[in-house]
């Protein structure tokens, strides 16, 4: 198998938990971005941020930037953890309609192979105060809403397209 490197960009750890993953199934070198020391030694990526404000982390965001040539001729996939699953109501429909805001740029940048917009961990102790009392104001949900199937069926996606000659 080609050798792929899963980096991610987390803030409360749901983000490294699916890069583990996704890791796993792939043998992969998995990494935080802001630790890879020679992204080209990798023929391929799986590259994942926490999602805050619409926007990738500031690392991941960097990341890219930093190494857009030369991820420009590897396959690449990339995955963004938020909290869609939280959603409830008027709120849950808006969280699709958010996934072409989150990935925009990175999709400019990279013409990934694929995409995906995961539901992560949302506790309490993720918000300010006043972002306790919006979330509750939205009737929004705090616990864990990772998707194991749905970060597996992705996995295995991309181990297939790695692994077709």
């Amino acid at each position: 198998m080609t050798s792929v490197l899963v980096g991610y960009a987390s803030e409360h750890g749901s983000t490294r938990t699916v890069a583990e993953r996704i890791g796993a199934r792939l043998g992969a070198d998995v990494r935080s971005l802001d630790e890879v020391e020679d992204p080209g030694a990798y023929e391929a990526f799986v590259l994942g941020s926490a999602v805050h404000g619409q926007a990738w982390l500031p690392e991941a965001a960097a990341f890219v930037r930093a190494n857009r040539e030369m991820l420009a001729g590897r396959p690449v996939w990339v995955f963004s953890v938020g909290m869609p699953g939280a959603l409830r109501g008027p709120w849950k429909l808006l969280a699709g309609k958010e996934e072409p805001q989150v990935i925009g740029a990175i999709q400019a940048a990279l013409g990934p192979r694929g995409h995906r917009l995961f539901s992560g961990v949302v506790s309490r102790d993720h918000f300010p105060l006043t972002g306790r009392l919006v979330f509750r104001l939205m009737g929004c949900r705090y616990g864990d809403y990772r998707d194991w199937a749905a970060v597996d069926a992705f996995a295995e996606e991309i181990a297939r397209a790695l692994t077709r000659p």
